[in-house]
């Protein structure tokens, strides 16, 4: 018999790191995808991206509406009840064999909530990472705890959430499958991305991805560092949307004032997997504080520049310039990112966060591992005496 697996996604960022896993469990014989939209997905003013995930091919087995605009943490919480209330119908009318989550994102509370009263077992992708600035980390720690089988992206994850007490024959090192675009996915050339978006990249810009920093009560505090260094910046600038998180309309709202009097920047909304990871290659450098500045931009050696205090503690390679979020020094680090020798050093550097290959290993997992009670039901590790 197939076993039903049933995928939540929720944004932009993690269906672009769940596009393969999806076409290959799609495509796999004993597998009966079911595929769920929410949150910014299906929000107009975030580039209603559930269009894209049709466009690719991708039936949905439900539509989540439940993202509050308004802008605010009590938003944040709101939009998480409203989820539970939604996906409890949802989930108990479809009662898959797995439910397959990923990352971080505080929406994602509310389907593994759900799936642990009807006890459904979770999958998660990419648990035992840190990013102590933002209350992902809480929120990814959960999801491990809540859930039954694990795929991390690095060594080092792993061995955290064995730390945490899970058994390791439920943690697997996958690896990040975004990474997998850069294996298998057929990227544009400069002429392709240029006509594309309408941009000309004879020289190549900054990318700016830039999110609010959901630890802080003011979540977007240190970004007028960010802006008043980049008010100092002559290369074009093409901003990424936030996330749909408290501070993401100040965002907006400060990157549309700094592009006001300058030519040729651009802002977009959404760029779908291919579209980004082609952008990538042609880009000067990236600067943010997005996880995709840390876990994507390795592979391609881009330069990069890390703003701030939301990934600290997240693990980088060398192509990561930190800086604190004061003007002076966000502009002394882009200088050295932006100089020939520090793009020079990065020749030959490798990805920690996998070989292009996650699909597979997430695939072999979820329809090989047997179900039942030995799956749901965890066993604490023995104490110490």
């Amino acid at each position: 018999m197939k076993r039903t697996i049933a995928v939540i996604t929720s944004s932009r960022a993690d269906y672009s790191h769940l596009y393969w896993p999806l076409k290959d469990l799609a495509a796999h014989p004993d597998v009966d995808l079911r595929l769920i939209a929410m949150a910014s997905h299906l929000s107009p003013a975030f580039g209603s991206t559930v269009q894209e995930i049709e466009k690719d091919g991708f039936l949905l087995a439900g539509r989540v509406e439940c993202l509050l605009g308004s802008d605010t943490d009590i938003g944040m919480a709101k939009t998480i009840g409203i989820a539970v209330q939604s996906l409890a119908d949802l989930l108990g009318r479809i009662r898959p064999d797995i439910l397959l989550l990923i990352a971080d994102r505080y929406e994602m509370l509310a389907p593994a909530s759900v799936a642990l009263a009807l006890r459904i077992p979770i999958a998660h992708i990419e648990g035992g990472e840190i990013s102590e600035g933002a209350i992902d980390d809480a929120v990814r720690n959960a999801l491990t705890k809540m859930s039954h089988i694990h795929f991390t992206s690095t060594a080092q994850a792993r061995a955290r959430v064995i730390a945490m007490g899970e058994e390791e024959w439920r943690v697997h090192r996958a690896g990040a499958p975004s990474l997998d675009h850069s294996r298998r996915s057929t990227l544009l050339s400069r002429q392709q991305l240029e006509e594309r978006l309408g941009i000309d990249l004879a020289q190549p810009p900054i990318l700016v991805a830039y999110h609010p920093v959901t630890l802080r009560r003011e979540t977007t505090e240190e970004a007028e560092a960010l802006f008043s260094a980049l008010e100092n910046v002559t290369d074009r600038l093409f901003f990424c949307y936030p996330n749909a998180d408290a501070g993401s309309h100040h965002l907006i709202q400060r990157t549309s004032e700094l592009l006001g009097h300058r030519e040729g920047c651009r802002v977009f909304v959404n760029l779908n997997a291919v579209t980004y990871w082609s952008l990538l290659r042609c880009v000067k450098m990236l600067i943010g504080n997005s996880s995709s500045g840390i876990m994507e931009t390795a592979s391609f050696a881009l330069p990069t520049v890390n703003v701030g205090f939301r990934q600290k503690g997240r693990e980088r390679a060398k192509n990561v310039l930190d800086a604190a979020p004061e003007s002076a020094d966000i502009l002394e680090k882009m200088a050295r990112a932006g100089s020939e020798a520090f793009r020079n050093s990065l020749a030959g550097m490798e990805n920690p966060y996998g070989d292009g290959h996650a699909t597979e290993r997430i695939v072999r997992v979820l329809t090989e591992i047997p179900l039942g009670d030995g799956l749901l039901i965890k066993r604490a590790p023995e104490l110490p005496v």
